[in-house]
Parts: structure tokens; C-alpha cells; sequence
């Protein structure tokens, strides 16, 4: 692990914001421990917390502590395309992960900067694209001062191109959302 990823990692265990690229697109990241962080993201996104946010991980075991039924675990699967799925959540879940759903939304992914995070901080990210809501995602250095000024705790550059939006599927009634 490099060292850059080892400071973003350290700055997520202490309830710090990042910005990171992930499987997808640019993130805003945090760790699920910190209500405030959490708080945060939507906050700088201009997001309501009734949409909820996004877990990402890079081992299903990371995701056990926040639905009902671990055992469809075993149906989320690292996809060609990247895909997002919907579990029930449990009782212990933050309304912030899950907004005014009652649902979860996870992804499993083998991107190497994720799976570092994850074994860094041991757990699951939060993750949000990173972006002012209903604007276009952040690609550069410049377009995340822009869109955050210095609100970010520590900043991983953004790649040099975003792919599509993730698959989103409801694994408890199999209906393919996105």
C-alpha cells in the first residue's frame, strides 16, 4: 500500500472526508462509524438524507453488520459491469446509509484502491459520487475545489475519465432498478 493510500486511510479511521476514485467514478468517502461523517458528504453534496448512501466494499464479510440476511450475501457478486445491490437493512443501520428506504446499497468491487481502504480501515466506505447534486461528477483536481472548496480532509486525484453508472439490482425481489 502506498503512502498516499495509507494517509487517506489513517484520515478515514479519525472521521475525515476523502475524495477517491473508485470503481466507477470520483467518490466522497468516509467510514460508516461516523454519523458526522456521513452527515458531512450529504452536506457537501447538497444531498437529502432521504436518498440514503452507498456502501462499497471489496470482501462481502465488511457488509455483515448492516443487513438483515446475511446469508444473500452470497449473491453479491463482483460483475463485469460494476453493480450496486439493495438488501434489507437491519435494525442497527444508520437512516443516513439508508435514507427513508429500508434497504441498503452495496457494492462489491475489486478495484485495488477500495480493497486497500477497506483492509486499512477494516470495514466497509460510504461512498457518494462527488459531485453538487443533479451536477456532473468531479474529473479533475479543479472541478473538486470548485465543487468543495477545502471541505476535504484529503483529496486522492480523480482518474482521467469516469465509466458508466453502476447496475442497480434489488436482490430481495430481483428487480433490475438501473
Amino acid at each position: 500500500m502506498n503512502f498516499q493510500t495509507r494517509l487517506a486511510a489513517s484520515c478515514l479511521k479519525t472521521g475525515g472526508v476523502i475524495s477517491n476514485p473508485t470503481d466507477t467514478i470520483q467518490g466522497l468517502t468516509c467510514l460508516p462509524k461516523f454519523k458526522l461523517s456521513m452527515a458531512r458528504v450529504l452536506q457537501l453534496k447538497r444531498r437529502s438524507s432521504a436518498k440514503g448512501l452507498i456502501l462499497l466494499a471489496s470482501d462481502v464479510r465488511y457488509f455483515i453488520d448492516y443487513v438483515e440476511d446475511a446469508s444473500l450475501l452470497v449473491d453479491v457478486t463482483i460483475d463485469a459491469q460494476p453493480t450496486t445491490y439493495l438488501l434489507k437493512a437491519n435494525e442497527h443501520t444508520s437512516k443516513l446509509l439508508t435514507g427513508d428506504f429500508d434497504t441498503i446499497a452495496l457494492r462489491l468491487t475489486n478495484n485495488q484502491l477500495i480493497t486497500n481502504l477497506c483492509v486499512a480501515t477494516n470495514g466497509a466506505l460510504v461512498s457518494s459520487s462527488a459531485n453538487i447534486t443533479s451536477k456532473r461528477s468531479a474529473t479533475s483536481m479543479l472541478d473538486l475545489k470548485e465543487f468543495f472548496s477545502d471541505k476535504l480532509d484529503f483529496i486522492i486525484p480523480p482518474k482521467t475519465y469516469n465509466t458508466q453508472a453502476s447496475k442497480i439490482i434489488n436482490l430481495q425481489t430481483g428487480e433490475k432498478i438501473r
